[in-house]
């Protein structure tokens, strides 16, 4: 399996990166979302890996590299990237090999708030950055995500890079931060999980368990599994949590096909 490489824009670093697994027909999509506190000093490189292991099992893997703050992103460019890779996907070189009926994102630690942030789309209003999505989520995997983000401006999580991201605190621009929060964009109807490691000390829990009781207060159930563990503890494609995630992805992947099986 090789990974294809297809710009979404002209900066260097809008492009995503398709890996199509072995099987054919249609597969059920996973966008694959980096983290690294949207910061220049961490890429695509982190989720080569992961794409690689999802598209072993069966499903057409999208990894998205973005521009990051230090690299011409921040509020709102961050964002409006992420929102135009997923718009993106009906026209990518082999997309008649993607089921976009069913469109996965999963992202960890920043990557996570914008998985969770692509799947509330649709709550955006008109006019706000990544409004109005041509390509929608059916499910979504945070794996220790950013997802309060006023508690993660608050606590100043990486050194301030929630107010990086932004520009600004959120007493100075809550526009942006009611554009930008998951918490505030909640998606309904779509499944939701939550994956935290109890020993993370550089995104607490309860980002995740907050989420959650932001979901549950407007009736979305979030299925939340706190894991032993540290923050990249997550990321290993050989590890166990995320053994977690890739079975929950192809668990609910089946269950959409009528009980077909994913991977080999």
């Amino acid at each position: 399996m090789r990974a294809v490489r297809t710009a979404y824009g002209p900066h260097p670093d809008q492009f995503v990166e398709l890996t199509l697994p072995a099987v054919a027909g249609p597969a059920p999509v996973v966008v694959v979302l980096h983290g690294g506190f949207w910061r220049a000093a961490y890429g695509v490189e982190l989720a080569r890996p992961l794409a690689a292991d999802l598209a072993a099992a069966g499903f057409a893997a999208v990894a998205v590299e973005y521009r990051r703050v230090g690299s011409g992103g921040g509020w709102p460019v961050t964002l409006e990237d992420v929102a135009a890779a997923l718009d993106r996907l009906p026209e990518l070189p082999g997309s008649g090999r993607l089921d976009l009926a069913d469109v996965a994102v999963v992202g960890h630690s920043a990557g996570g708030h914008l998985a969770a942030w692509a799947a509330g789309r649709d709550r955006l209003p008109g006019g706000a950055p990544g409004a109005a999505p041509r390509v929608r989520v059916a499910a979504a995997v945070m794996q220790a995500g950013v997802l309060d983000l006023e508690r993660a401006a608050a606590q100043r999580l990486g050194d301030g890079a929630v107010q990086d991201l932004l520009g600004a605190e959120p007493q100075q621009s809550p526009e942006r931060y009611a554009a930008a929060d998951p918490v505030r964009l909640v998606p309904p109807g779509i499944d939701v999980l939550c994956v935290h490691g109890t020993g993370d000390t550089t995104v607490p829990a309860e980002q995740s368990t907050r989420y959650a009781e932001a979901a549950a207060a407007q009736g979305v159930h979030v299925d939340v599994r706190l894991v032993p563990g540290d923050h990249m503890v997550l990321i290993d494609p050989a590890g166990e949590p995320w053994a977690l995630v890739r079975d929950w992805l192809q668990s609910r992947a089946g269950g959409s096909r009528g009980g077909s099986t994913l991977g080999p």
